[in-house]
């Protein structure tokens, strides 16, 4: 039998490596086109701003409708696929993130600029939430390493669209920074359509991948939700804003830019990093402490100092952020032993998760236009990870069976 992936096939290996292959780098390269349309925002928003007439709120809506959606849509995605089929659903979704930063390129007003990143929003947010479920069916044996170079590369896209934004301004402007990402999406979109293993279809009479009336009556679900989302606020906050907030500080705009992409470094680094070295016990809890301590040294390190040493500050809460990233979702996935229920309270995990975190940039932007300052907001999250790390105290192994029992 033969299918288009078969063009990616060469001579003289076997099928099954050359197509496991094919699909490795298939993945990463989704990952890679997750988060520039976000992170190369940032570094030029001042310019955007200036330049458009957008105030802080809305600004921010360019970080926060994305996230929204990606929380939205973690729970019908399966539906999508069930509907159109998982690789009809994915191309679709690539060309919605194309078409959205393709729209950069023309747009005159901040209403067109954010009907632009719900376009892109979308997109990925269907790809976020599909890729675990696809991920598991190709690498069933190897699902924890590719899902840590997922998440790497994912993050890691976010260091490409910082850096790139600030690059391509004097060429271009700041439309062009934002609008390039168009291109890698659509070399993406081409290679799924050649490449992508053909798997069998989602069975339509299956379990219901997201059982949404068994989650949101158990409190440890909302508990995982709240935890997930409201420790990752840090990171939609400083996407959206941590360029401007060192803009203020008298920093240049290739610089803090640049910031960004040392964040989306030690994210990379940690989100792939830190599940393999606290692979050795049940108890994620050390792991998860130190990186809320890192997020909120960071954290501190903004607020009370921003200027004695901005590269630590960042390094600290990259590091902290991807680390609590990964290792959020594999104490959610710890709660139940079966494959279908794990992955379930995963995407009740995100989808309540990044709502909540749609709602820190929101936030801070409504605080800088009500005459205060992102210094309140940098507190303001150094606040809510004190608060997570009581919470961690409940994420004990005994506890997961238990807390599990009625579902």
């Amino acid at each position: 039998m033969t299918d288009r992936g078969s063009a990616c096939i060469a001579t003289g290996v076997s099928r099954v490596s050359e197509v496991s292959l094919a699909a490795l780098v298939l993945l990463v390269l989704l990952g890679l086109n997750l988060r520039p349309f976000l992170t190369s925002v940032g570094p030029v928003l001042d310019l955007v701003r200036a330049d458009i007439g957008l105030d802080f709120r809305a600004a921010a809506m360019l970080t926060t409708l994305p996230f929204v959606l990606m929380g939205l849509i973690a729970f019908i995605g399966i539906g999508v696929a069930r509907r159109f089929g998982e690789r009809r659903a994915l191309a679709g979704a690539l060309l919605l993130l194309m078409f959205g930063c393709a729209s950069r390129a023309v747009v005159k007003d901040g209403a067109q600029l954010i009907i632009g990143a719900g376009i892109a929003g979308t997109g990925v947010a269907v790809i976020q939430a599909l890729i675990p479920g696809v991920a598991k069916r190709w690498f069933p044996q190897r699902i924890a390493m590719v899902m840590g170079l997922y998440s790497a590369a994912l993050v890691g896209g976010g260091a490409l669209g910082s850096l790139a934004s600030t690059w391509l301004n004097p060429y271009g402007g700041w439309r062009l920074g934002l609008s390039i990402w168009a291109l890698p999406a659509l070399a993406v979109f081409l290679l799924w359509l050649v490449c992508a293993p053909r798997t069998a279809p989602i069975a339509a009479g299956g379990p219901a991948p997201v059982l949404t009336g068994s989650f949101f009556k158990n409190p440890r679900a909302w508990q995982l939700a709240a935890y997930f989302g409201l420790t990752n606020s840090g990171y939609s906050s400083l996407v959206a804003w941590l360029p401007s907030f060192y803009q203020q500080q008298n920093m240049g705009l290739q610089a803090s830019g640049n910031l960004l992409a040392w964040l989306a470094m030690f994210q990379a680094t940690a989100a792939f990093a830190m599940p393999m070295l606290a692979r050795h016990s049940i108890d994620r809890r050390a792991a998860l402490w130190l990186t809320i301590a890192l997020q909120a040294a960071g954290f501190a390190g903004f607020a009370l100092a921003p200027n004695a040493a901005p590269w630590l500050w960042v390094a600290l809460a990259g590091f902290g952020l991807g680390g609590f990233f990964s290792l959020s979702l594999i104490v959610s996935l710890d709660h139940l032993s079966g494959a279908q229920a794990a992955g379930t309270l995963a995407a009740f995990v995100q989808g309540i998760g990044f709502l909540l975190a749609s709602s820190a940039p929101w936030l801070i932007g409504w605080l800088r236009d009500s005459g205060g300052s992102f210094i309140t907001g940098w507190w303001l999250h150094i606040g809510v990870l004190a608060a997570m790390a009581v919470l961690t105290v409940k994420f004990s192994p005994a506890s997961y069976r238990y807390s599990m029992q009625a579902l």
